[in-house]
């Protein structure tokens, strides 16, 4: 049997640590740092978001968290004189039973789905159908009535902040 020193492996632990860095260094993990300047546009207004569900408010919360996403990417919402547009048509709304105990559902998933369409200065329109959050996004419903409820006024929101997550990377990284 061999004895391995501590310099050994300290040795060993750096040519690893190396060697990862290295294939980071060379082929990236998919991640890339965008500049201002690379950005499609750096403004753009919020148009009219259409709520065709039963779900009140889901428009206001889609409108804020649109704002809130763009702003982090350093796009100015709602400037005059911005020549891009951004409308949405919130088509559904549904809350899907994941699992249920004795026919008694104990977990629902939220699912939020809209059409956008962005307008550029000239005019032309781009439609985006069915865009949704990305993650699957659940709720316990066991417990009382009311409890129940604020889980799906919490995760209706959270939905809604993916969505317009995912409308924004794709408007950017388009």
């Amino acid at each position: 049997m061999a004895i391995v020193s501590a310099s050994e492996i300290k040795g060993l632990i750096l040519l690893l640590f190396t060697f990862h860095f290295s294939l980071f260094t060379l082929f990236g993990c998919g991640y890339t740092i965008h500049s201002k300047i690379s950005l499609p546009f750096d403004s753009i207004q919020i148009g009219k978001i259409e709520n065709k569900t039963l779900e009140p408010k889901l428009q206001d919360r889609l409108h804020k968290a649109l704002t809130e996403e763009f702003l982090k990417h350093g796009i100015q919402v709602g400037a005059t004189g911005s020549g891009y547009r951004l409308e949405c048509i919130i088509e559904h709304f549904d809350l899907n039973t994941l699992s249920e105990r004795n026919d008694i559902t104990v977990e629902y998933e939220v699912v939020i789905r809209g059409n956008f369409k962005l307008i550029d200065p000239s005019g032309n329109a781009k439609d985006f159908k069915d865009i949704c959050s990305p993650f699957i996004v659940s709720f316990p419903s066991s417990g009382r009535l009311e409890d129940v409820l604020a889980y799906k006024e919490l995760v209706s929101e959270r939905v809604v902040r993916d969505m317009a997550m995912e409308i924004v990377a794709i408007l950017i990284h388009r």
